[in-house]
């Protein structure tokens, strides 16, 4: 118990850190993206390494390296290549297959990316979950994520990490 505490604790202040790490010039009112991207990369990272029941240097390790990644790729995604994410994921949680992408790119900013379920499951309360791993080409640099969605009760699939 209090080691799940410690490692909680420790998760918070590094998410804490990392969005707090933002230069003056790269404030949150100034680059939004880089910042969110950071906080959701710090989760995804810690929300990775804390399933495999990892020990806390390397769930802080996930963290600091989960919001680097973030972070560099919400600086480079504009609003249209998140949009664009966002609904290729939400087409492969409704009705991807386990294993098939579903792409999306953008012409204009020239970056793309795919969204494969790689596997899908019920929760207790009857609840779909999906297991995905994101790849996202920004020039000539990919960067994957892995995360879960489950579906809610409007029918909407909500990313859980």
């Amino acid at each position: 118990m209090i080691h799940q505490a410690s490692t909680r604790l420790l998760i918070c202040l590094l998410a804490t850190a990392l969005a707090s790490c933002a230069t003056v010039q790269e404030t949150a009112s100034d680059n939004p993206k880089a910042v969110l991207g950071s906080v959701l990369g710090a989760a995804a990272g810690a929300g990775i390494a804390i399933a495999t029941n990892a020990n806390p240097a390397v769930i802080a390790a996930a963290v600091i390296g989960g919001g680097l990644i973030g972070g560099y790729a919400g600086k480079k995604l504009d609003d249209r290549d998140k949009r664009m994410a966002r609904e290729a994921a939400q087409k492969a949680f409704e009705g991807g297959r386990t294993g098939s992408s579903v792409a999306w790119s953008n012409p204009d900013s020239g970056n793309s990316g795919t969204v494969t379920p790689t596997r899908t499951y019920q929760l207790a309360n009857g609840q779909y979950c999906r297991q995905y791993r994101q790849d996202i080409k920004i020039g000539n640099e990919s960067h994957e994520t892995t995360g879960t969605a489950c579906r809610e009760s409007d029918g909407s699939w909500q990313v859980q990490s």
